[in-house]
């Protein structure tokens, strides 16, 4: 059983992050703030996959000033996503903010620090420390002879949390990320044993649905399986929707969150006399959206079927143009291969 890491608890409008609460999805809108009907339909579709939380990114004055409208629109907590300045974070908080990312030690003076600390104070807004390998301060690249190291992004983070810990803020969540997993998962194990702040993980630049998919599955997987990590965000250059889907695969498939019907299918081979591939996108695609904690299994064969079954709650073993169906590894019917998918969706009905 994973054992996840104890961090502080972190409200972040109507949720927490960190303790012994859920690991929360997040997603960032790739609309332009400034257009609040688009950015508003987007946050939309993403809590309708499942989003818990949304970042938007706050470029300029007029961005800034979008936030309360988009706010007020949408159910999620919302966060302002602000590089190096003071003046945006401030009327950010103004409009409404649930969350602030921002690098404390980029946005100008104490002064203006001070000034976005106290207003982040005075409204309860957390602020999230983002350190990315692309960006790291030129003083620590040439530390580090100009590579932007595990040791680097940490630094860099522990950093900004001196800053804020020293005007006596520690409503704090931190990432560390890199375009590759090594870092990536070196930073966070590294920084998990400085801090207790809880922990946004992530694999930043993973690239297309495919390749970041497979990227973020990896270096989300080992974190997460270690414990490491309180809310997540799969980075793809994609629709944000597709984010969702694969972050929600990656907590069902570890076994920390259960978004439904998990589905099992054998990758097929010379034995299989079934459509299965085709039955098994249909299942898929049937069961998808049904909020139930069962497991399904799609099956080619007799020679792991039986064994597979007995572990589903209902599965599917393929035979010649024939398939049979099973309730907890027990036949309870046998049907040609045109009705299967029906037969089985109306034994799934009576679970």
């Amino acid at each position: 059983m994973i054992k996840r890491r104890m961090t502080k608890e972190i409200k972040v409008g109507k949720i927490s992050i960190g303790g012994n609460t859920p690991i929360v999805i997040q997603s960032m809108c790739n609309t332009d703030t400034r257009n609040v009907s688009k950015t508003v339909a987007q946050i939309k579709r993403l809590e309708k996959a499942g989003c818990e939380l949304v970042r938007v990114a706050v470029p300029d004055m007029k961005a800034a000033k979008a936030l309360g409208r988009i706010k007020k629109n949408i159910n999620l907590p919302l966060v302002a996503d602000i590089h190096f300045s003071a003046d945006l974070a401030l009327e950010s908080i103004r409009q409404g903010i649930d969350k602030l990312r921002i690098n404390p030690g980029n946005i100008g003076s104490e002064e203006k620090i001070r000034k976005v600390v106290e207003a982040a104070k005075r409204h309860k807004i957390p602020i999230r420390i983002g350190v990315n390998a692309g960006s790291l301060e030129k003083d620590l690249l040439a530390k580090y002879q100009g590579k932007a190291t595990a040791k680097a992004m940490v630094e860099s983070a522990m950093r900004h949390i001196r800053i804020l810990e020293k005007l006596n803020f520690r409503n704090i969540l931190v990432s560390l990320k890199a375009s590759d997993i090594e870092r990536t998962v070196e930073a966070y194990r590294m920084l998990s044993k400085k801090v207790n702040y809880p922990l946004h993980v992530g694999v930043t630049e993973a690239g297309t649905v495919f390749r970041g998919t497979v990227m973020s599955s990896i270096g989300l997987g080992i974190l997460l399986y270690e414990g490491i990590g309180d809310t997540l965000r799969v980075s793809l250059t994609a629709d944000p929707v597709e984010e969702i889907k694969v972050a929600k695969e990656i907590l069902q498939s570890l076994g920390i969150r259960k978004f439904g019907i998990t589905v099992t299918s054998c990758p097929t081979c010379g034995r299989t006399e079934i459509d299965l591939e085709g039955l098994a996108n249909q299942v898929e695609k049937a069961v998808s959206g049904i909020d139930k904690d069962l497991h399904v299994a799609v099956m080619g064969c007799v020679v792991n079927g039986p064994g597979e079954s007995r572990e589903a709650d209902l599965a599917i073993i393929g035979g010649k143009k024939v398939g049979l169906i099973a309730r907890k590894g027990i036949i309870v019917k046998k049907v040609s291969e045109k009705y299967l998918l029906k037969e089985f969706l109306n034994e799934l009905k009576s679970l």
